[in-house]
C-alpha cells in the first residue's frame, strides 16, 4: 500500500487509493462500489471516505475464492 492505514481504535481504516491498490482498480471504482453498497464506508470529519480494513479483506477473500472455483 502506498500510505499507512489510519487507525481508529483497533480497526484500521483504508483510503480509496489503498483499497484500489489491493483490488488493482481505479480509486473511482472503489467509490462506485461504496455508492452501490458493495463495500461499506465511513466519512471523516472532512468528508473523505474511509473503508474498514476487515471488510475490505473479506471482500477481497470472497472474490479470490470465487475466482478459484
Amino acid at each position: 500500500m502506498s500510505a499507512p492505514a489510519i487507525n481508529r481504535g483497533s480497526e484500521a481504516l483504508l483510503t480509496p487509493g489503498q483499497v484500489a491498490t489491493l483490488f488493482h482498480v481505479d480509486p473511482k471504482t472503489v467509490t462506485r462500489w461504496a455508492h452501490a453498497g458493495r463495500l461499506g464506508s465511513l466519512r471523516t470529519p472532512g468528508g473523505h471516505r474511509r473503508f474498514r480494513e476487515s471488510e475490505v479483506m473479506e471482500l477481497l477473500a470472497s472474490l479470490t475464492t470465487e475466482a478459484r472455483h
